[in-house]
């Protein structure tokens, strides 16, 4: 039996629809981690890189179950990230990653008050158009 072309783009619409959600879990798992990171960080409180330090500050951030917690759900965005990328061009894939520059705008003025500029809401917006054009396009 032959495969039509209505069922060839429905099996490729399908392909499509499925990496675009691994895609939005990477996004959501990755930004996810980072808010964890950065809380992890917060109470941490600022580190050094000197080699006098680095054993105890090493032992200081890898004890920290925030930061446990936030590089398990960044491997675990990865994980899914590449089940994306099994599935569609690098090139279709990669401008929703910046999907993330949203979540992370977002979360960083609700759980941290930090100040969103006029310039970075503008920025933001900028990068969910292009990602709106590039999802027009398909891969």
């Amino acid at each position: 039996m032959e495969t039509t072309s209505t069922e060839m783009l429905s099996g490729r619409k399908r392909i499509m629809t499925i990496a675009i959600g691994y895609i939005l879990v990477s996004v959501i798992a990755g930004a996810i981690g980072q808010i964890t990171l950065k809380y992890g960080m917060s109470l941490t409180g600022q580190i050094t890189l000197s080699l006098h330090d680095l054993v105890p500050t090493l032992w200081k951030i890898f004890t920290n179950p925030f930061i446990i917690g936030g590089l398990t759900l960044y491997v675990c965005g990865t994980v899914f990230w590449l089940a994306a990328l099994s599935r569609v061009d690098l090139s279709f894939a990669y401008p929703f990653a910046s999907l993330s520059y949203v979540v992370m705008l977002t979360a960083s003025w609700l759980l941290f008050n930090e100040n969103i500029t006029p310039l970075r809401l503008a920025g933001t917006l900028v990068v969910m158009l292009g990602v709106f054009l590039i999802s027009r396009s398909g891969s």
